[in-house]
């Protein structure tokens, strides 16, 4: 059973490809580059620094006439190189931004309150940087990247919707069925979900021997407001890219929120700057080997 559980768990862990599928290069103009990526010049490159000091790289991947940003929050054992094509997929066909953020890559340790400071310095880059409005994002969480997605949208008011793909409910419920959140339990989504107030839209695989279709079906039992959810029959952890009804369904939904930014803005702002410095621990996301 321990060796089962260390399997599992090794696969939610952060832990990018090694050797990665790219390399971060700052030119002497002070702009940084990828090597290895095919050359985009609608992507802009940021490398961050986070509260804790950590340093992060953050790609925006820009649409002329987008509707929305995506603060899109990866899974396991996924870098830039690998998920470059369906970012490419994502902004044309859905007509997004795209923001995304690699966990502690350069500098520091995938801990689980290090993903929260990551994901903090990405929104702020959004924020401050390009002037988005709050309204206008989107927080799309796969897999373990639930877990700082639904850690932010749970502090942030404004926001136009979240997006939890293949997402859990908590690090220990991948595992054992608990009825309860424990303390030492990281990603406690389960709780979490309950104060998000925007429109949450939940896509799970039937098939997914990763994290039980349970865990998505019961986040979207707990969301205030419910979108339509996506079961995709037959689907796994790490393919529902691959299913024709995942991007035609995302399309609905953009459509939805595009209808819904007209005819019914968000609520006023409840905390205009979403902090998570009065967190002291910093548990660890090293369930199981590597």
């Amino acid at each position: 059973m321990g060796n089962v559980t260390a399997s599992v768990a090794a696969k939610l862990a952060f832990f990018p490809p090694d050797p990665p599928t790219y390399e971060v290069i700052k030119e002497e103009d002070g702009r940084v580059v990828f090597t290895g990526i095919t050359a985009d010049k609608n992507v802009d490159v940021h490398l961050l620094e986070t509260k804790a000091g950590n340093k992060i790289v953050a790609t925006l991947w820009k649409h002329p006439f987008a509707r929305f940003t995506i603060l899109y929050s990866h899974g396991n054992a996924a870098d830039l190189g690998q998920m470059q094509e369906l970012f490419i997929e994502l902004r044309a066909h859905l007509r997004v931004n795209i923001m995304r953020c690699a966990y502690c890559q350069i500098l520091g340790q995938p801990t689980e309150f290090n993903t929260y400071y990551d994901i903090e310095a990405v929104y702020n880059c959004l924020r401050r940087q390009y002037e988005i409005k709050q309204e206008d994002i989107i927080l799309y969480g796969q897999s373990v990247g639930s877990g700082p997605t639904l850690h932010l949208a749970a502090r942030t008011q404004r926001l136009r919707a979240v997006v939890l793909h293949s997402a859990i409910l908590s690090g220990i419920r991948v595992f054992y069925p608990v009825k309860i959140s424990f303390w030492f339990d990281p990603f406690k989504n389960i709780d979490k979900i309950r104060q998000v107030n925007c429109p949450v839209l939940v896509i799970h695989g039937t098939n997914d021997d990763i994290v039980d279709w349970s865990h998505g079906k019961r986040l979207w039992e707990l969301s205030k407001e419910k979108y339509d959810p996506l079961w995709v029959k037959g689907g796994g952890h790490c393919n529902l890219e691959t299913f024709p009804e995942y991007i035609k369904h995302l399309r609905k939904f953009m459509n939805a929120m595009e209808k819904l930014s007209i005819t019914n803005p968000p609520n006023k702002q409840l905390n205009p700057n979403p902090s998570i410095t009065e967190f002291k621990h910093n548990k660890c996301l090293r369930f199981g080997k590597r």
